[in-house]
C-alpha cells in the first residue's frame, strides 16, 4: 500500500492523465475492500488536492468506499455533487441500504427512480430474496422488464438459498422455456438445488445441459458436480471431475479434500492438502476437524498451530475441533487460554463452542468450570445438555447428573446413554437397569452404545438372565451382527458363564475386530477351556488381518498357565516383543511368574521377578508365594515376602499368604507376629461373598453377614439340611 501510495505522488497528473486516475481508482478499491478508513479519508484530501474528483469514476469509487464504511454525511455529500439524478448513484445507493437492513428505505428509493435498469431490479430481487421474503422478491422478478439472465439467477439462487430449491428448479425450467441461457452461477446454484432435494437422476439430466452448453469447464460449476458426485458417493467420478478441470481454486482442492476425509483416506487426504497450491479456512478445518476425530489430537494442534500462523482466522468449527482435541488431551491450560480467545472475538456463546468448553472442562476434572459454561448460554440445545450430564456421570457426580437429567426440557436417546453410562462406570449396576427401564417405557430407543453398557453391567453382575432379555430386545431392533454389540454379547455370555453362547454370537459375527477375538479368547481361558482358547487364537492368526494386542497375548498367557503349558506360554512370551513387537508389562511378568509357580519352577520365577526392567507387581510376589506355599518352600517364601512388604505397604495378600505358609509349617508363633504386623499396618483380609440371581434380583452373601432379609429363614433350611445330611438312614451302605 506504502509503495503503491509513493508511485502515485510520483506521477503528473497532467502528462499521464489516464493511467493516474486508473492508479486512483485501484485505490480507493483497496481502502473500501480492506476497510481502511484513516487511509481512505487521507487519500479522498489527496483527490480533493489535485482537482479530480469531478472525475465520474472517481467519485462514484468514492461514494462506494463511503457507503461501506458506514460514513453518511460524507457519501450524502458527494451524492449531492453529481447534481441531479444518476443511474449508477442510485444503485450503489440501494446496494448500501440493502446491506444495511434498510429495505423500506430501498424499496422507496426504488420506486421514486425516474429511470431503473436491469441491475437496478436485480438488486432489489437479491436483497429480499437475501432477507427471506420470497414472495416479495418475486412480485419485482415478475414485474422485471428485462429479465436477464443475471436477474433469472438471482432469483433461483435466492430460493436455494432459502431452502426452497423445489421452486428454484421451477424457476430455473421457466429460464430454459423463454430462451434465456443460463450462466456458469445459474449451473452452480441448480446442482447445488439438485443435491439439497435428493434428486440425483436430475442432477445427471442438469450434468448432460452443462456439457452441452459448454459449461463443463468452468470452475465454479465444476466445483458444484464435484459437490452433487460426493454426495452421490460416486468418488471416482468427483476425481474425474477435478483430473479433468484445467484451472483449479481453493474450492475445488476443498471439495476433494473432503471426499478424502469422508471416505476415512487421511494419508491421501493429507498428500491432497499439502499439495494444494492456496488454502482457505474451510480445508484447513477439515484436515484438523479430521485428525481431531481420528484420535491423533497433537497433530490437529500442530495443524492448528500453522493454519494461525499463515493468517487464516480460525472457523467456529475449528475451534470446536481444537477445544475437543485438547479435552481429549486433559490439556487444562490450553483450553484455558483458548476459552479466553473465544471470548476476546465473542462466540463463546455458540453452541458448538459451548459444548467443545463444557466437553474440556469435564474431561479435566473441572465439573464446576464446565457447569459455568452450561449455566451462561440461554438458549440451550440437547447436545449441551448432553455434554453436561456427560461431564458430571464421567466424574461420578451422579447426583448432580441425575438433578439435569431430571429437570431436562427435552431429552433423546443420547440424554439416556449418557446417563446410563456414568452408573456403568462407577459400578452402580442396580441404577442401570432402573434408568434403562424408564427409557424403555418413556417409548424411547436404546442406541448402540447404550446397549453396550447395559450389557457391560449384566457382565459386571453375571446376570445371565438379563443379558439374555438384552439380547432378544437388540435381535428386535436388528442389530445381532453389528461388531461393537456382537463383541459386547460374547464378552457378557463368557463373563455370565454361558461360553456355549458367547460362541454362537462370535461364530455369527459376520465382521469381527481385534475386540471380537479378544473377548473370546479371554473367555475361553477364563472359562477353564485354555486349549480352545489357544486354538482360537492361531486361527486368528492363520485366517484374519488382526495383530495380536497386549490383552489378548495376556489371555493367551493366562491359557497356558491353568493348562500347564509352560514352555508354550514361555515362547509366547519370549515371541511378544520379537514377533509382535509388544514390549511385555507388568501384567504379562506376572503372568508368566504365576504359570512358572504352579509348576514348582519357583527358582525360575524368583529369577524371572530379579530381572524384570521395573518394579515387580505385588501380584507377581504373591503368585510366587502362593506357589511356595503349594511347593512348601519356605526360603524362597521369606525373600519374596519381604520384598513384598517394602513394595506393597497396602496390599494385604502377601502377608496373608505368607500368614498361611506359616501355618501349614506349624509355625504358630510367624503366624501370630504376621497377623500383628497387619494389625499395625492397618491391613485387612477381604472379606470372602458369593451371590446368587433369582428372578432378575441379584442376593448377595458375605462371610459372617446376618443382615439378609430372609437371613432367619434360609439359617433354618441350612440346619434342616444339615440334619438331614447327618441322618445315618441317609448314609451309604457299601
Amino acid at each position: 500500500m506504502k509503495t503503491a501510495l509513493k508511485n502515485l505522488s510520483l506521477m503528473n497528473p497532467s502528462k499521464s492523465f489516464n493511467s493516474y486516475i486508473q492508479k486512483c481508482v485501484s485505490l480507493l478499491k483497496i481502502f473500501s475492500d480492506k476497510g481502511l478508513v484513516a487511509g481512505g479519508t487521507v487519500f479522498h484530501c489527496h483527490l480533493l488536492k489535485n482537482g479530480v474528483l469531478s472525475e465520474r469514476c472517481i467519485a462514484i469509487k468514492l461514494l462506494i468506499m463511503y457507503l461501506e464504511f458506514r460514513k453518511l454525511s460524507e457519501a450524502n455529500q458527494i451524492v449531492k455533487d453529481f447534481n441531479g439524478f444518476d443511474l449508477v448513484v442510485q444503485n450503489c445507493l440501494i446496494k448500501a441500504n440493502i446491506q444495511w437492513g434498510n429495505l423500506s428505505e430501498a424499496r422507496k428509493m426504488f420506486d421514486e427512480m425516474p429511470e431503473r435498469n436491469d441491475i437496478t431490479w436485480t438488486l432489489l430481487i437479491s436483497g429480499l430474496m437475501k432477507y427471506g421474503r420470497l414472495e416479495e422478491s418475486m412480485w419485482y422478478f415478475e414485474r422485471n422488464p428485462f429479465k436477464s439472465v443475471v436477474s433469472w439467477t438471482a432469483a433461483i439462487t435466492g430460493f436455494v438459498k432459502n431452502g426452497s430449491s423445489f421452486h428454484g428448479l421451477k424457476l430455473f425450467v421457466r429460464l430454459l422455456e423463454s430462451g434465456v441461457k443460463p450462466n456458469q452461477v445459474t449451473f452452480s446454484s441448480i446442482v447445488s438445488a439438485c443435491i439439497e432435494i435428493g434428486d440425483f437422476d436430475l442432477g445427471m439430466s442438469v450434468l448432460g445441459l452443462i456439457i452441452k452448453t459448454g459449461f463443463e469447464n468452468n470452475v465454479s460449476v465444476s466445483n458444484s458436480l464435484i459437490t452433487l458426485c460426493l454426495r452421490m458417493h460416486e468418488f471416482d467420478q468427483a476425481r474425474r471431475v477435478f483430473d479433468r478441470m484445467e484451472t483449479r481454486d481453493v474450492v475445488s482442492w476443498t471439495a476433494i479434500l473432503d471426499m478424502y476425509v469422508e471416505m476415512g483416506e487421511l494419508e491421501e487426504a493429507r498428500r491432497i492438502f499439502d499439495e494444494m497450491p492456496q488454502r482457505n479456512e474451510v480445508s484447513w478445518s477439515a484436515i484438523i476437524a479430521r485428525y481431531s476425530q481420528y484420535g491423533d489430537h497433537i497433530e490437529a494442534l500442530k495443524l492448528f498451530r500453522n493454519m494461525v500462523r499463515e493468517g487464516f482466522k480460525p472457523t467456529i468449527s475449528c475451534f470446536s475441533s481444537i477445544l475437543c482435541a485438547l479435552a481429549s488431551l486433559e490439556s487444562l491450560q490450553a483450553g484455558k487460554n483458548l476459552h479466553a480467545h473465544v471470548m476476546k472475538i465473542g462466540i463463546e456463546g455458540d453452541l458448538f463452542i459451548a459444548c467443545s468448553l463444557v466437553d474440556l472442562y469435564c474431561k479435566s476434572g473441572e465439573t464446576k468450570d464446565g457447569r459455568l459454561v452450561f449455566d451462561s448460554i440461554k438458549n440451550k440445545n440437547v447436545v449441551l445438555w448432553n455434554s453436561m450430564i456427560g461431564g458430571y456421570s464421567t466424574n461420578g457426580q451422579m447426583d448432580e447428573a441425575k438433578y439435569l437429567f431430571d429437570n431436562m426440557p427435552t431429552r433423546n436417546n443420547i440424554s439416556w446413554g449418557a446417563f446410563i453410562g456414568g452408573y456403568v462406570e462407577y459400578k452402580q449396576f442396580d441404577m442401570v437397569f432402573e434408568v434403562f427401564n424408564e427409557m424403555l417405557l418413556s417409548g424411547e430407543t436404546p442406541t448402540k452404545p447404550t446397549f453396550s453398557s447395559v450389557l457391560c453391567a449384566c457382565a459386571s453382575l453375571t446376570s445371565l438372565e438379563k443379558g439374555r432379555d438384552i439380547h432378544g430386545k437388540i435381535l428386535k431392533l436388528g442389530f445381532q451382527y453389528d461388531v461393537y454389540l456382537g463383541t459386547a454379547l460374547t464378552d457378557m455370555y463368557a463373563k455370565c458363564g454361558d461360553i456355549e453362547s458367547s460362541k454362537q454370537v462370535f461364530d455369527r459375527m459376520s465382521e469381527r475386530n481385534e475386540f471380537s477375538w479378544t473377548v473370546m479368547i479371554q473367555g475361553l481361558a477364563e472359562s477353564g477351556f485354555a486349549k480352545e482358547s489357544l486354538a482360537l487364537f492361531e486361527e486368528m492368526k492363520r485366517n484374519s488381518s488382526v495383530a495380536p494386542n497386549e490383552l489378548m497375548l495376556l489371555s493367551v498367557l493366562f491359557a497356558c498357565s491353568h493348562c500347564g503349558f509352560v514352555d508354550k506360554g514361555l515362547k509366547f512370551f519370549g515371541a511378544m516383543k520379537l514377533e509382535y513387537g509388544i514390549r511385555p508389562k507388568g501384567r504379562h511378568y506376572t503372568c508368566v511368574v504365576d504359570m512358572l509357580s504352579r509348576s514348582g519352577r519357583l527358582s525360575e520365577a524368583e529369577e524371572l521377578i530379579n530381572s524384570m526392567p521395573f518394579q515387580p507387581e505385588a501380584n507377581a510376589l504373591a503368585a510366587l508365594i502362593s506357589g511356595c506355599k503349594t511347593y512348601r518352600n519356605e526360603e524362597i517364601a521369606e525373600r519374596t515376602a519381604r520384598k513384598l512388604v517394602e513394595l506393597a505397604e497396602k496390599n494385604s495378600a502377601g502377608f496373608i499368604l505368607l500368614s498361611n505358609i506359616y501355618a501349614s509349617a506349624g509355625r504358630w508363633i510367624d503366624v501370630s507376629n504376621m497377623r500383628k504386623l497387619m494389625r499395625e499396618k492397618g491391613l485387612k483380609k477381604s472379606v470372602g461373598f458369593s451371590w446368587i440371581e433369582v428372578r432378575s434380583h441379584l442376593h448377595s452373601f458375605y462371610s459372617e453377614d446376618g443382615t439378609h432379609l430372609k437371613s432367619a429363614e434360609i439359617h433354618d433350611i441350612l440346619e434342616l439340611l444339615r440334619l438331614e445330611m447327618t441322618d445315618p438312614k441317609h448314609f451309604p451302605t457299601f
